[in-house]
């Protein structure tokens, strides 16, 4: 099997052509123009997904049982969202609802961290394994790897599992799904040991190497950033990506393609 990478949707085609000149691009988001490419997406409605938590249940899709099942100060859990099947107005929002709670889950609510392996990839994995459409699917990206490489296109490029600080790609997980590697929650420990352990191995140096190598690096520019990181007693890849530079100066940029590489390790910048 060849490579699979993970890039942004909102990326220009043509660079996303040029870092990846023999690779097939395939978008796999809810506004693909292909509907054998838009049934991955956790949006659309395939129809009886089961809600964890909730015995004989079942939602049009993914993202309705992950957004039904949120719970706000204001309101709980919404059956309503369980059978929304227009792709549409499925996402239940802070500025709409309130603070959030957490994820109802029987008679427990979770944190996001818990609700994430609890609810969605469970979910989501449920979709690519049971659901004819989305394995028909599957099986022609299978195809085409056996003679290229493949690109799939998300809005979220985020495929590290354990990152809990912005949503999953889910072109990160069909990736990691047909390299064998899906996050299944017997190994959530190891999954969150392996990040700790990536963070305390890395070095200052090899943090400043990292992003000294990258094109967009100016010395002038971003020179107070790296004595920051000279400053740090304990560097983290997680510390890191946290920080934030003044804008146009391709400071955030360098970092969002360090984090990037979570999703396409042979272009891993470490």
């Amino acid at each position: 099997m060849m490579n699979i990478y993970v890039a942004n949707k909102k990326s220009r085609i043509e660079n996303i052509r040029k870092n990846y000149p023999n690779a097939s691009i395939f978008d796999i988001t809810s506004t693909s123009e292909y509907e054998i490419l838009r049934v991955l997406s956790p949006f659309y409605p395939h129809g009886n997904i089961p809600v964890p938590g909730m015995p004989n249940i079942k939602a049009t899709c993914v993202e309705a049982v992950w957004q039904g099942l949120k719970v706000f100060e204001s309101c709980g859990v919404d059956y309503t969202t369980f059978r929304n099947d227009t792709m549409r107005d499925i996402k239940r929002t802070v500025r709409k609802y309130g603070k959030p709670l957490g994820h109802q889950y029987g008679n427990q609510i979770l944190n996001y961290a818990d609700a994430r392996w609890l609810i969605y990839l469970p979910t989501y994995l449920y979709m690519l394994e049971n659901v004819p459409a989305v394995q028909h699917s599957l099986q022609k990206i299978k195809e085409r790897l056996e003679e290229k490489d493949v690109v799939f296109l998300d809005y979220n490029t985020n495929c590290n599992v354990t990152d809990y600080s912005k949503p999953l790609s889910h072109a990160g997980l069909v990736k990691l799904y047909l390299e064998g590697n899906y996050p299944r929650i017997e190994y959530r420990t190891t999954y969150e040991s392996i990040t700790k352990a990536k963070d305390a191995s890395i070095s200052i140096e090899e943090i400043i190497e990292a992003i000294k190598r990258h094109p967009k690096f100016n010395d002038k520019k971003h020179q107070v950033y790296i004595e920051e990181i000279k400053g740090m007693d304990k560097p983290s890849m997680t510390r890191i990506m946290s920080m934030s530079g003044k804008k146009r100066d391709g400071w955030k940029t360098i970092i969002k393609d360090i984090q990037k590489s979570e999703c396409n390790t042979q272009l891993s910048l470490f």
